[in-house]
């Protein structure tokens, strides 16, 4: 037994069998829907239900908040039909549609940043040009390893193609990029995903949030407005746990310096440094520096905020611009969550 669930994005209407997911099916039948995680945790799959019912396996409330489910939202990654069904995500206005390629790279620089994160340089030899917006990633192969996630730190239309990898403990394709990967190595890649990218139509503020290498979209995020020629507000919070976990300060030093419009402010989570105390940063956790700057509950109304780092840091940074006025729907986020994070919601529930 199946159902039917029509796509308004696409206005295509799919078979969903009984007992099967709805984003599984999408995917199954050809349709480039907007996924990540796949596992309830990020919420890039999120849509309306316009009508009809669905079960939802268990998922993360920073995925789907319970006003959103009150609100008519469902996770397609998490959605089991009980009957026919219509849904729709995000307004097309606001979605970057751009055609998924496969892309045989070849790793043409890699630079050190800090003592656990480089600089990666891909160019593409075989898939043809990338097409992106400012803020997506790729999913990368390396060797013979499973596919992991990397956000593009250069705008689009420029190559080569830069990401920013961290090792992660534990992490086996972490470990194998800063301590095996060479020059001239084939890398694969997919993509582009994800739904926290640049909305260039937009007049208001941005504010942009990063920790660790979330720094890569943050910068391509900045950069790319500055393209655009938007000239309002750009505010930019750097977090990181002590001053050696920085990286790539002069490149923000820059953007700062020559566009009146760009403010950068590093945030470091301990003030001391190999013993000594460090002068001219701020200190505490990067949301405690925007909260100190918009106290008010309506202080970023019309803002548009894009968060990324470490999965805890991205879903409080979430929540603390909606308490200052940022609306859900202008809040955007894609938050990497580790194999172990991601089984942790299907134990949960």
């Amino acid at each position: 037994m199946g159902f039917k669930v029509t796509i308004t994005n696409v206005g295509q209407t799919i078979e969903v069998d009984e007992g099967d997911l709805i984003l599984d099916a999408a995917i199954l039948a050809g349709i480039d829907f907007p996924s990540s995680c796949q596992s309830g945790n990020c919420g890039t799959c999120k849509v309306e239900l316009i009508s009809g019912e669905v079960d939802l396996e268990p998922y993360s409330e920073f995925a789907l908040e319970d006003d959103e489910r009150a609100d008519g939202y469902i996770l397609a990654c998490r959605a089991l039909p009980r009957g026919d069904c219509e849904i729709a995500w995000e307004d097309p206005d606001e979605v970057a549609a751009h055609q998924r390629r496969y892309l045989t790279c070849r790793v043409a620089e890699i630079t050190k940043l800090t003592d656990d994160t480089c600089r990666l340089l891909l160019k593409v030899e075989i898939g043809g040009q990338l097409i992106f917006s400012a803020g997506q990633y790729m999913s990368l192969t390396f060797a013979d390893l499973p596919p992991r996630d990397f956000s593009m730190a250069n705008g689009p239309y420029v190559e080569p193609l830069e990401f920013h990898v961290r090792h992660i403990d534990g992490g086996v394709v972490s470990r194998y990029v800063i301590e095996e990967l060479k020059v001239g190595d084939v890398v694969q890649a997919e993509g582009p995903f994800g739904v926290s990218h640049l909305r260039n139509q937009h007049r208001g503020p941005i504010i942009v949030i990063a920790g660790s290498t979330g720094l890569a979209p943050a910068i391509s995020i900045i950069e790319s407005a500055i393209d655009y020629e938007m000239t309002q507000p750009i505010r930019l919070y750097y977090g990181a746990r002590t001053e050696d976990d920085f990286y790539d300060i002069e490149r923000l030093e820059e953007l700062a310096r020559d566009h009146e419009n760009v403010t950068v402010d590093l945030v470091l989570s301990s003030p001391i440094a190999n013993g000594t105390p460090v002068d001219g940063r701020r200190f505490g956790m990067v949301t405690d520096a925007v909260a100190e700057d918009y106290a008010g509950p309506q202080a970023l109304d019309g803002a548009k905020a894009y968060v990324a780092g470490p999965p805890a840091m991205v879903e409080a940074a979430v929540r603390l611009v909606q308490q200052r006025g940022v609306r859900r729907r202008d809040c955007h986020a894609d938050a990497f969550y580790t194999e172990a994070e991601k089984a942790a919601v299907d134990k949960a529930g």
